[in-house]
């Protein structure tokens, strides 16, 4: 166990970022105020812990980025800070093969969900990390302090070690190692001297140095001898007094002055503490996860949605998925319509058929964001639910054609169908949209059937949508696959589409519902006709 750093996001702590470097850049970062993104660079290359999942397989498709950027809103202190979008999504598409760390995770969010008093805890945490970070990051101008500023830097490190030893003393989840952590560095030499050297700058302190002098006057090394608490005085010495001490010094052949002094000891003690804020850089990766899932809950709530910590069931034990919606139409501003999901058991191939616009590529995105949340111990959108964990991910929803593509719709199929057994482990969740729709029919429900038949043998968990209505009549009828199972949309009095899902196939696709909404029937394209007509003859008149 590596207790070096508070890991909240792992049962067994782990070392995640490149210590040897974030610790030399931290140290360039104290010394200049220049250091190119310190933070966000070594969050975006930690390593992750052990994982099956192959974020190329489903983040584009589900949007992943988008969904993060627009649903995991933190908050902290009336501000809305700008998240490490990467880190997270690196996070969120890798989740862990242990299970004990997706255990771990469910109980900090459950307990910040829970406890307003640690949420608060962790947002002041997340303050001070910021703040940190900016004094680290953000170099000043022309006549800027040197000594100030790096004594504001040490300042803000202290009182991120002191909020993480005081504030979450009470917690029960991993969100202990906080308090652990702090307490252990509070304990040693290094934050001694620093609090030492934070009393002494501020007045209510002196300090008995033995101080080095080489030949040159010059101040070659020294070490604190006493601390004295100043209870009385605010000043350490009176002005008169101190140029005194500086003439006598001048006089004696000493070239040092009260920067040099405070520079040395600024140094001293930083070189002591930074081992110990090096993990600083990694907790703030793991704080906006934690912040980023509450963030998500209330941009759901404020939707009029609920969100939960789902069941986590075996793949032969049902799928049940209450309120459940589609997180990403929270950031386009579209209505959201939340549907129930009920299946009898995870481990089976589920078609779904219904018209276009009814929902049906809407919903594999929910069930697709719905598992990756799941899985990385998180909130899910949906109000109640289970959910199996499962070693992978596959999900096909965006089929782009390209210029240089060397083969027609159904050569692009076959290599899609292709591409997706070569990377499918047994009990993966499989989410595909329109399976062949750009073939022949005839030679389509071939394949279609083909590949149905092939995945039941990897007893995965699949939903895949369809327009091949008679020939889903003729599976469901026929029952040639045990494993399939039937959803459709339902429609509701006027053949509009309710959003909500039940079992069976579709009748119709709605095509002449669809082409009228938009525009396409008989008579409105003889109207577009005649009014392009009229144009050209006014024209041909004019002229």
């Amino acid at each position: 166990m590596d207790a070096a750093v508070p890991d909240l996001l792992h049962a067994t702590p782990m070392t995640r970022i490149d210590m040897d470097a974030t610790q030399l850049a931290l140290t360039l970062a104290f010394a200049s105020g220049v250091s190119g993104g310190l933070f966000a660079e070594s969050l975006d290359r930690a390593r992750l812990a052990p994982s099956t999942w192959q974020p190329e397989s489903f983040a584009a498709d589900l949007f992943l980025s988008q969904f993060v950027g627009a649903c995991f809103k933190i908050r902290a202190a009336g501000t809305a800070p700008l998240a490490s979008v990467t880190h997270l999504v690196r996070v969120l598409s890798r989740p862990p093969s242990d299970v004990r760390s997706v255990e771990h995770r469910r109980a900090i969010v459950g307990e910040l969900a829970s406890n307003a008093g640690l949420r608060s805890s962790l947002e002041k945490l997340y303050v001070l990390l910021n703040r940190f970070r900016t004094l680290l990051e953000g170099a000043r101008g022309a006549g800027w302090d040197l000594n100030r500023r790096q004594l504001d830097i040490l300042q803000a490190g202290g009182e991120i070690i002191e909020c993480m030893a005081q504030d979450f003393v009470t917690a029960r989840s991993g969100l202990s190692r906080l308090a652990l952590f702090g307490q252990r560095v509070m304990a040693g030499e290094p934050y001694q001297s620093l609090c030492d050297l934070l009393r002494y700058d501020e007045n209510l302190a002196t300090l008995d140095l033995k101080v080095g002098v080489g030949a040159d006057g010059r101040i070659r090394g020294f070490r604190i001898v006493a601390v004295e608490t100043n209870e009385r005085n605010p000043f350490v010495t009176s002005t008169w007094r101190r140029w005194l001490a500086k003439l006598e010094l001048f006089v004696r052949g000493f070239q040092f002055g009260d920067g040099e002094v405070m520079a040395r000891l600024i140094d001293a003690v930083f070189e002591g503490i930074q081992a110990d804020f090096v993990p600083l850089v990694q907790l703030l990766g793991d704080v906006e996860f934690y912040l980023g899932a509450l963030g998500f809950a209330e941009v759901a709530q404020a939707a009029g949605l609920e969100v939960c910590l789902p069941d986590l069931v075996n793949p032969m034990e049902r799928l049940r998925l209450e309120g459940l919606f589609n997180p990403l139409l929270l950031s386009m501003g579209m209505r959201v319509v939340p549907c129930n999901l009920t299946i009898e058991r995870h481990d089976t191939t589920t078609l779904i058929t219904g018209p276009n616009s009814g929902g049906k590529t809407r919903l594999l995105q929910s069930l697709g964001l719905t598992q990756i949340l799941g899985q990385a111990g998180l909130f899910i959108p949906a109000r109640a639910g289970s959910i199996a964990l499962c070693p992978a991910l596959v999900v096909s929803l965006i089929q782009e054609t390209k210029a240089d593509q060397a083969e027609g719709r159904l050569g692009v199929e076959l290599v899609r169908i292709r591409a997706l057994f070569e990377r499918l482990p047994r009990g993966a969740m499989v989410i595909l949209d329109e399976l062949c729709s750009g073939t022949n029919p005839s030679e389509g429900e071939e394949i279609f059937e083909l590949v149905v038949r092939m995945l039941t043998m990897l007893t995965p968990q699949v939903f895949i949508t369809t327009h091949f209505l008679a020939f889903a009549e003729t599976l469901q009828k026929e029952r040639r696959i045990a494993e399939l199972r039937f959803l459709q949309v339902e429609l509701g009095a006027n053949h509009e589409p309710t959003y909500q899902f039940v079992p069976g196939v579709a009748k119709t696709s709605l095509a002449g519902h669809a082409a009228a909404r938009l525009g396409v029937t008989a008579e409105q394209l003889m109207a577009l006709i005649e009014k392009n007509l009229s144009k050209l003859d006014a024209t041909a008149h004019a002229g």
